[in-house]
């Protein structure tokens, strides 16, 4: 079920309704009910990899619970059950066919035998985000850090919660599974502030992610027909795109949990703003980011090592990143590049602060913020080619074709009319636009507080208008063809 269909707008009123009527100590069957069906909605059989997952964690965690502090030892069996089982239904169905098929073209380039059949498996949706939810856990009880959840149903829920389920926030047992035990009031402010967030998903998604992929999708599936700066704007296009479509997936999923008093976590912050890489990973993709961190980095030794291994964690934390994102060798480059991003700017620190001194740009502090956030944008759409490249070989000629007619004006005009409004015309190109402006000067404004607050300071005729007119626009200009989210097939 997507959060952008006619089935969500009716499911989720009925969910919230009967959470509220039934009473407190029974809601937990109520929203475990209504994630089972959210899930199976999509693919019924594929609910009893939920199950699997959920009743090994579960075990193994009263298993290592058993135990005390100073007996990790004897939970460490129980870890190792819980992980593998994970991981090997993890490799089953998203990366057995990408390693047999990458194994396969290696022998067959060396002129080998290979016999390894190929599996036509349909990819689990959300496969990637309630394992690593799941494998927190885990990790989580053997280090102690909490106590294993006793209640299998609470526990259940904990593992298919719906609004987080196929594409997070990837979230920490020790702030959801407590939150799904406490008794949430019907309260109306906070209800309508969850309503405003779903709206501004809803706007992030329908308004500006759907009407981009028109234009995005034109060129990069069918990247032959194209050159020069049509792929310029078509990756920068896409920048937007995924931002407004995933962040506009956590706002809902944000949203939807607050109006039955639940705080999940926030995933971005602004990332488009950020004035280096680092900063920019600590506002994108925020759950999975500070998930790497506590159970990749941090126990490879993070920073509290020697320089070379420092630099070799950071390769390898961004590297496993971009194989999480899908099974093909594009993420793979483009995790990899971001490695490569993080190394070269802590090696090139003190070169490019002495340039900045030397050139003084330091003096006008505005100006050079500006500079630093369109450096990491452009790094970052750079980086955008790979991830949305149907293949090694699309990135590269669109990496060769990008600046191919920069030198001819008339050139770059022809291709950038071919992109942005022959094919889907002028109404598409200006809707995404005007949407990308208002939705950077609200990020712009939140610096300074929140937007939903400032709302409410106004009369009650400013507030339903502001509603009304972003309800109508979206009605008028949105793109309802229920598009699936980007991070769907992760």
């Amino acid at each position: 079920m997507l959060f952008n269909s006619t089935e969500f707008f009716i499911f989720f009123p009925v969910v919230v309704t009967l959470y509220f009527l039934t009473p407190p100590n029974r809601r937990w069957i109520i929203l475990l009910l209504a994630s089972y069906y959210f899930y199976m909605s999509w693919k019924a059989a594929y609910a009893l990899i939920l199950v699997v997952s959920t009743l090994i964690d579960f075990l193994c965690s009263l298993k290592m619970g058993q135990y005390q502090d100073d007996e990790k030892h004897r939970r460490k069996p129980f870890l190792w059950v819980s992980l593998l089982s994970n991981l090997s239904i993890l490799l089953l169905f998203k990366y057995y066919n990408f390693f047999n098929d990458s194994a396969r073209g290696l022998a067959e380039g060396l002129n080998m035998s290979y016999a390894m059949p190929a599996f036509e498996l349909l990819l689990p949706m959300g496969i990637s985000f309630y394992t690593f939810q799941t494998m927190s856990y885990s990790i989580d009880v053997y280090n102690g850090r909490i106590k294993p959840e006793r209640h299998l149903g609470v526990f259940a829920l904990f593992v298919t919660y719906f609004p987080q389920l196929v594409a997070g926030p990837i979230e920490r047992a020790g702030n959801l599974l407590g939150q799904l035990k406490e008794y949430h009031s019907f309260d109306y402010d906070r209800i309508a502030g969850g309503l405003r967030r779903m709206g501004w998903g809803f706007f992030k998604k329908i308004m500006i992610a759907d009407n981009l992929a028109l234009m995005v999708n034109q060129v990069y599936n069918n990247p032959g027909e194209f050159e020069g700066i049509s792929f310029v704007i078509a990756t920068v296009f896409f920048a937007f795109q995924i931002y407004c479509d995933f962040s506009g997936y956590s706002d809902i999923a944000i949203g939807a949990a607050q109006v039955m008093g639940i705080k999940l976590m926030e995933n971005f912050r602004s990332p488009y703003f950020a004035k280096t890489i680092a900063e920019f990973w600590s506002r994108w993709h925020i759950s999975l980011s500070t998930w790497f961190r506590d159970y990749l980095y941090i126990p490879l030794g993070g920073n509290r090592v020697v320089k070379w291994r420092w630099y070799y964690n950071l390769f390898i934390v961004f590297l496993v990143s971009g194989l999480w994102h899908g099974a093909n060798w594009t993420f793979v480059v483009w995790g990899a590049l971001h490695g490569m991003y993080q190394i070269v700017g802590i090696l090139t620190k003190d070169q490019r602060n002495r340039v900045v001194q030397l050139i003084g740009l330091h003096n006008y502090p505005l100006l050079y913020k500006w500079v630093q956030v369109l450096t990491v944008f452009a790094l970052v759409c750079f980086s955008w080619i790979f991830f949305r490249a149907n293949q090694i070989s699309d990135a590269f000629y669109i990496i060769r074709s990008s600046f191919a007619d920069i030198g001819n004006i008339r050139e770059v005009f022809t291709h950038a009319s071919h992109v942005l409004f022959l094919d889907q015309g002028l109404k598409v190109f200006m809707v995404s636009v005007i949407s990308i402006i208002l939705m950077e000067m609200v990020h712009l404004i939140q610096r300074n507080g929140s937007v939903s607050q400032l709302i409410l300071q106004r009369p009650v005729w400013v507030r339903w208008g502001v509603y009304y007119t972003a309800i109508l626009a979206i009605l008028l200009f949105g793109q309802f063809g229920n598009q699936e989210f980007i991070y769907f097939q992760f």
